[in-house]
């Protein structure tokens, strides 16, 4: 009898390993010369090795160049479908939101199509959130190799640049410098090590991309804080929530309740408590907060200064430009004026908060604070011009 049992699933186990043997023949003798290096990736990856077949993804529908719009694209339930923890932990965190967030800018639907659907520009990194999830934004196709989205190489090509650039503050801080010398000895964190715990992916932070939260203790804070919520629109000029306010809580680059901020902080605390003192810990997180605070406070006196001009009539309000002056516009701002306002906004006040907190002095200091200080003068000097001249 177990003879029998064994005879059948042996003739089972040869009859399933032929038929994916035909599969894989039947796709990779067209791809070995259209898009061959598609197939020397798959045979380097895992999923060549576990049976995950050209169809497992793709569906059997496309069976030559005639009819190529038939191949499915992968969603993320696709990937659900082996890898369901992970699916599950992304859609919790803020790479799920990314196409949201984008999308949510009040100036988005306004720039060429290439820049945003056709993913050459911000839609190239905000497609990580694009139709729920996109793993081979990290695991890229069709290797989806683990090894890559662990390195801390596959954060640079969207953390980087003007507006957010961990890469280059990571890669060029003590951590960073470490990690490159040392690689994987374990001595110095890289990007997953204090966002990715434990291969969690689900990717948070406390502060929020914008390093804006709400309430807040601190009364001289709050006030500078609600000035530049009103400058992002999230706060009316009467300091009333407005619809961007839904959006904000949508796309989670905010927080908005001190039990949300105080529960993705005491996870990074315990990272780093990891390899340093409660004392060390302490002392550098409470030092950061009070860089962001001091940004915060040179961020609302340029705000108010260019908010004056509209209040004083010296700049006209346009009849699509109810909340003024709105940072969230970024460069199509009507102005000048506006203009700076943005970049000290989006570059330099995030370099400032983001090098902090990174372990960055140089970045902090030179390319964010020291900035954002020739901000405010040029902007006030600019303003008292326009005050002479009118």
């Amino acid at each position: 009898m177990y003879k029998k049992i064994s005879l059948v699933l042996l003739l089972l186990v040869l009859f399933t390993s032929l038929v994916l043997a035909q599969e894989k023949e039947k796709c990779i003798t067209c791809h070995q010369v259209v898009m061959k290096g598609i197939v020397k990736d798959w045979e380097a990856s895992k999923h060549s090795k576990n049976g995950v077949t050209c169809s497992t993804c793709h569906g059997d529908k496309h069976t030559s160049p005639a009819n190529a719009n038939l191949a499915l694209k992968p969603t993320i339930e696709t990937c659900a479908g082996c890898h369901s923890q992970q699916a599950e932990q992304f859609k919790e965190g803020k790479h799920a939101l990314a196409w949201i967030a984008m999308n949510a800018m009040p100036k988005t639907s306004a720039q060429p199509k290439e820049i945003m659907e056709g993913e050459k520009g911000c839609g190239g990194c905000h497609r990580i959130g694009k139709d729920g999830g996109k793993c081979d934004a990290c695991h890229t196709r069709h290797k989806f190799s683990i090894e890559e989205a662990r390195n801390p190489l596959a954060c640079a090509t969207c953390h980087m640049g003007f507006d957010h650039p961990q890469y280059e503050m990571w890669s060029t801080s003590k951590h960073g410098i470490i990690y490159q010398m040392e690689k994987e000895s374990g001595r110095a964190p890289k990007c997953q090590t204090c966002h990715m715990v434990e291969g969690t992916h689900r990717v948070m932070t406390a502060w929020g991309f914008l390093g804006l939260r709400l309430p807040e203790e601190d009364k001289k804070w709050e006030e500078w804080r609600v000035t530049i919520l009103k400058g992002v629109g999230v706060l009316d000029p009467q300091g009333n929530p407005t619809p961007r306010l839904d959006v904000v809580k949508a796309g989670k680059v905010a927080r908005l309740t001190k039990e949300e901020w105080v529960a993705e902080r005491e996870k990074m605390v315990k990272v780093c408590k990891g390899c340093h003192s409660n004392s060390y810990v302490k002392t550098n997180f409470d030092n950061a907060d009070a860089i962001l605070k001091q940004a915060d406070s040179l961020m609302a006196d340029a705000i108010t200064t260019v908010e004056g001009l509209y209040k004083d009539g010296i700049l006209k309000k346009q009849a699509d430009y109810p909340l003024f002056p709105d940072l969230l516009k970024f460069y199509d701002v009507p102005t000048s004026i506006e203009q700076k306002l943005y970049v000290m906004f989006l570059e330099h006040r995030m370099r400032t908060f983001q090098g902090a907190y990174h372990m960055n002095p140089d970045y902090m200091h030179w390319y964010g604070w020291a900035e954002m200080k020739r901000d405010l003068f040029e902007i006030k000097e600019e303003a008292d011009r326009m005050r002479s001249k009118k």
